[in-house]
């Protein structure tokens, strides 16, 4: 067994607490503070940076004019691809502003420029829109791309501070951010300069979204998951239908409807009754059944349903928006809600089981 050298391990300096014994930040620096805050309280440094961010983006304004209305034709007419591309923090606000044109009805991706150079550029195609975000317009990076792109002929865009650039002179159409004084204590961190890319990149999509035949429906589309995304489903997705559609014609009795259900998939709390021609003539809700059976007298339940049931439904189209039918039954305080299609044929039932379980509710 290999034997203790004897030599006793450095005792550790004790922890650094703060007035009230309470352990200081290990990032922490003894007298640091005014260099990082300028003798300010947090809040108050907090502000400073959100005022300069606030005043970079407001200051896009004075410089939107035939540029920018060149980028919104230019990507408008654009048969391919927006592609987005900048390096570091640029590139990472290029990204989401590719997301954010793709989820609005504009085909885009979001491209590195070092992995460009290392076989990406195979992305890129003549009829594609590049759209290239760099501050200083003189990123190695992006100047060491651009020929490449040229060769393609593809279009391109620069989202820059500096119009004389290499970037700037290269591109078709400039995009200015104007003046950026980073709201960094140091004035080096990306900071005013990114959120003037993602504002302008935002205005960008926005308004090339405007000019596009693109409605709730398209939206819906591209956005089938989470909250959002099932608000803007339409009622044909959940609507009860088939063997989960419970109907009965007029001359049924009040107890064949309640066997009628009980035989129906999911239980609804509601049968639909269809006249001779098939047509919807009054529903027979669980409500219905329990004002009739309060009356005490069972006998009733031989009676023709159509004595009890509701003679004017509210109907809505399978159409519509999920969020449009539950916004219907909150209004009118019911629960259940007849589909029919134009000639008045039952198509389906909404409960709002149903927009429990697509979480609306």
């Amino acid at each position: 067994m290999k034997k203790s050298s004897g030599a006793k391990r450095p005792e550790r300096p004790p922890e650094a607490t703060g007035p009230h014994g309470d352990r200081k930040p290990s990032g922490a620096k003894k007298g640091a503070p005014g260099l990082m805050l300028n003798n300010k309280d947090r809040c108050e440094a907090a502000a400073d940076v959100l005022r300069i961010e606030a005043r970079t983006i407001e200051g896009l304004i004075q410089h939107l004019g035939k540029a920018f209305d060149e980028a919104v034709g230019l990507i408008l007419a654009c048969e391919g691809t927006v592609i987005l591309t900048g390096m570091g923090k640029a590139g990472l606000v290029g990204a989401k502003i590719s997301a954010t044109m793709a989820s609005t009805g504009t085909p885009s991706i979001a491209l590195h420029p070092t992995e460009a150079m290392h076989g990406d550029l195979g992305r890129i195609r003549p009829d594609d829109v590049v759209c290239v975000l760099s501050n200083s317009g003189e990123t190695a990076e992006i100047t060491a791309l651009l020929p490449h792109i040229r060769r393609i002929g593809a279009c391109v865009i620069a989202m820059t501070a500096a119009p004389d650039s290499s970037l700037g002179r290269f591109a078709d159409c400039v995009l200015e951010l104007g003046q950026v004084d980073e709201a960094c204590p140091m004035g080096l961190a990306p900071t005013a300069s990114t959120s003037a890319m993602m504002a302008l990149g935002d205005a960008l999509a926005m308004v090339v979204l405007g000019e596009r035949d693109f409605d709730r429906e398209d939206y819906a589309r591209y956005h089938p998951k989470g909250s959002l995304g099932r608000r803007l489903m339409k009622v044909s997705q959940i609507m009860r239908t088939g063997r989960a559609l419970p109907l009965v014609e007029l001359g049924a009795t009040v107890l064949d409807v309640v066997l009628a259900n009980k035989k129906t998939e999911g239980r609804p709390g509601a049968a639909l009754v269809l006249d001779e021609a098939g047509l919807l003539c009054g529903i027979f809700t669980d409500g219905d059944l329990r004002r009739l059976l309060e009356k005490g007298d069972p006998s009733r339940l031989k009676d023709a349903v159509e004595n009890y049931m509701g003679k004017d439904p509210i109907t809505i189209s399978p159409d519509l928006l999920v969020e449009d039918a539950e916004r219907i039954l909150r209004q009118h305080k019911i629960d259940q809600l007849a589909v029919v299609d134009d000639g008045g044929r039952v198509c389906g039932l909404i409960d709002v089981q149903d927009l429990l379980e697509t979480h609306l509710s």
